[in-house]
């Protein structure tokens, strides 16, 4: 018989976890007065809220800590991490910072201004949060079939050129500081991008003069995904691909705490001097001189093994298996999710699932809550709330994707734990039709509200 696929790598520590009670978790639940966010870690059993810095390192980025040089200027641990961004993505000028949100900082502080727009494919929360903050505008550029969750187009990150040039025809180019593409893009169900689309955009943006930059927490990933789905590249390696990818970026903001396999860490990286000049003022500024901006050596030497163990092409079957092993098991039971299954997460369609819920009492957020009620699993919600309010009008943004996501950590749980998140899932879906009420907001945040948002259960009595 074939033998069956197993892991390449084995475990050499572990950390137990607490399997808690339905009564503890109801307790605890109304405390952090449901959202989850506010939950200690010690109160859950299977961690899926995120996939951002709960990895597992290597033993090669254990070892790379210990020769860590702390210095503050000059740090040889900069040098190795600035000839890693350089030898796969290319580019020449490089900042470090502390994590994603931190590059988005420095590098929108340089680019974008108020009454602006910045087109994409569909910015997550931090992307737009800064960009509403700084008085400018997110324009959802995604192609339509990424809101069919059963379709089964292989490249649902794709942004529509058509809809794209709508943008760039209707406005200066002065009004549009950059184009951004997010890999995979998380909002639509962590779904790739074409490489076909990549140069489509490069194409369009040298045409109107704009700039394009990769939000890159999840570049390797896309990079599997142009490897197996997109003819052409199925004999390319992911370093190649990749090289090839990034052609096509003016620069790039990075959270390492994804694809760099670390706990922390960013990257914001360009070909423009000029745009790294003035970067600098404001990585100083906001995160540490040029050659640590935040990130202790020790993390960026881990970093620069991370970079080299993610682009390896065995490491990215194990990872995506393991998200497909609980995507199609949740499949199989009838439950709802984004089709195809992405790379980091398993996006369930909470729409689908709870359709007595309405949207106004946040769809998505009552079945998170109802998962870590019956399986003490905590995943998060990705819709109304995440979405935030309109900047204008201050109403509830609804958008068309009402997801809750289930982040896998990379080489932290095993299979095992992945058939409890889907029996529990199972369970709730049993009794889906007694479900019919959500939750209202008590008290929240102007912008970015999910983080600390306070709600309560809505009762018919």
């Amino acid at each position: 018989m074939d033998l069956p696929f197993a892991e390449n790598y084995k475990i050499k520590m572990v950390e137990p976890i607490y399997r808690s009670t339905r009564e503890e978790r109801e307790n605890w639940i109304d405390q952090a007065h449901y959202n989850l966010f506010n939950l200690k870690s010690d109160q859950v059993f299977v961690d899926l809220l995120t996939d951002s810095g709960t990895g597992a390192m290597s033993d090669r980025q254990w070892a790379a800590l210990m020769t860590g040089d702390e210095s503050y200027a000059g740090s040889s641990s900069y040098f190795h991490l600035k000839e890693k961004v350089k030898e796969i993505f290319g580019f020449d000028y490089f900042l470090p910072v502390h994590q994603g949100r931190a590059a988005e900082n420095v590098l929108f502080s340089v680019l974008v201004k108020a009454g602006q727009l910045v087109p994409g494919n569909s910015h997550f929360d931090t992307t737009k949060g800064h960009i509403e903050f700084r008085k400018a505008t997110a324009v959802d550029c995604t192609i339509d079939e990424a809101f069919d969750t059963n379709g089964m187009h292989p490249f649902k990150g794709n942004i529509d050129i058509s809809k794209l040039k709508a943008v760039l025809n209707e406005h200066p180019k002065e009004q549009v500081p950059m184009i951004i593409v997010t890999l995979t893009c998380n909002s639509s169900g962590g779904q790739p991008v074409s490489m076909a689309n990549l140069r489509e955009i490069r194409q369009v943006a040298d045409q109107y003069q704009i700039p394009v930059i990769f939000d890159s927490a999840r570049f390797a990933e896309n990079a599997w995904f142009i490897q197996s789905r997109e003819p052409g590249y199925q004999d390319r390696s992911i370093r190649e691909i990749v090289s090839e990818m990034y052609q096509y970026a003016d620069g790039m903001t990075m959270s390492s705490k994804k694809d760099g396999i670390v706990n922390i860490g960013g990257i914001l990286a360009m070909r423009s001097k000029a745009w790294y000049e003035q970067a600098s003022v404001y990585n100083i500024l906001f995160e540490g001189f040029v050659t640590y901006g935040g990130m202790a050596g020790r993390d960026m030497n881990a970093l620069a093994v991370g970079l080299d163990e993610v682009t390896s092409g065995v490491y990215l079957e194990n990872r995506i298996r393991q998200v497909h092993y609980l995507g199609n098991k949740l499949i199989d039971m009838g439950i709802p999710v984004q089709k195809p299954l992405g790379g980091h997460a398993v996006f369930v369609d909470a729409k689908r699932f709870l359709s007595r819920v309405s949207k106004e009492e946040f769809v998505a957020q009552t079945l998170a809550i109802e998962l870590y009620l019956e399986a003490g699993v905590r995943g998060v919600e990705v819709g109304t709330l995440l979405a935030d309010r309109d900047p204008q009008t201050k109403e509830n943004r609804y958008p068309k994707l009402e997801f809750l996501r289930l982040a896998i950590p990379r080489r932290t749980y095993t299979n095992n734990h992945m058939d409890v998140v889907a029996a529990g899932l199972k369970n709730i879906f049993d009794r889906r039709d007694s479900i019919a009420r959500g939750f209202q907001i008590v008290e929240e945040a102007p912008i970015m509200r999910h983080f600390t948002v306070k709600l309560e259960p809505i009762n018919d009595q």
